[in-house]
């Protein structure tokens, strides 16, 4: 009997680790000049962040609703509106949905602000190490929640426009597993089923 549950296990083992070893490992690839100097100044942009909701009834119901979503995940409600605050910003700012943002963090990292994938990546969103070298710069902290945000966001979007907004394609090279289908859909039914907003029917609550 134990010999056999021994088996299973290592079975399950051999099944869970090929998921493990891709988790956010987005992969190296020479960059032009005139990208590598774009994503540069969009990740080492230190402005002051200002307030990326249209207005102050938008920003109260978004993050009134996002953050009962979180708490389940995170207990502390001023950590919840800090991090919520964060990547509404910094999605808006790279031209991207920040309920999708939310979706692709529960899967990357299930909100741990520490987390490390077995290939190495780091923080929320899960970003590779090599990126510091090739845009960022040494003093660059990837589990500094904004820092990693910034990276996020802005790799995320690098991957849309070389795909041509093409969103599978784009969560794929973001995770190293172009061409598979398992990650963008997952990345898609999290910000579907767990994320999706729209403040018309909150207000026909």
């Amino acid at each position: 009997m134990p010999v056999r549950r021994g088996v299973l296990l290592a079975i399950l083992l051999g099944l869970l680790l090929p998921l493990a070893a891709t988790a956010g490992a987005q992969r190296y690839e020479p960059l032009s000049a005139s990208v590598q100097a774009a994503l540069s100044r969009s990740v080492s942009d230190r402005a002051p962040p200002t307030s990326s909701f249209q207005d102050s009834l938008e920003a109260i119901d978004w993050l009134s609703e996002m953050s009962r979503r979180l708490e389940k995940r995170i207990a502390d409600r001023e950590m919840r509106l800090d991090i919520l605050r964060s990547v509404h910003y910094e999605a808006t700012r790279a031209g991207l949905d920040p309920q999708l943002v939310l979706g692709l963090i529960q899967v990357e990292s299930n909100f741990k602000k520490y987390a490390v994938s077995s290939a190495g990546a780091r923080g929320f969103m899960q970003v590779m190490p090599f990126w510091i070298k090739l845009v960022g710069g040494p003093e660059d902290n990837l589990f500094h929640l904004r820092t990693n945000l910034r990276y996020g966001c802005t790799i995320l979007r690098h991957y849309l426009d070389i795909e041509r907004g093409d969103l599978y394609r784009a969560l794929g090279r973001y995770n190293g597993s172009l061409g598979q289908p398992q990650y963008p859909n997952m990345v898609r039914a999290a910000w579907t089923n767990q994320w999706a907003y729209s403040r018309n029917k909150l207000a026909l609550r």
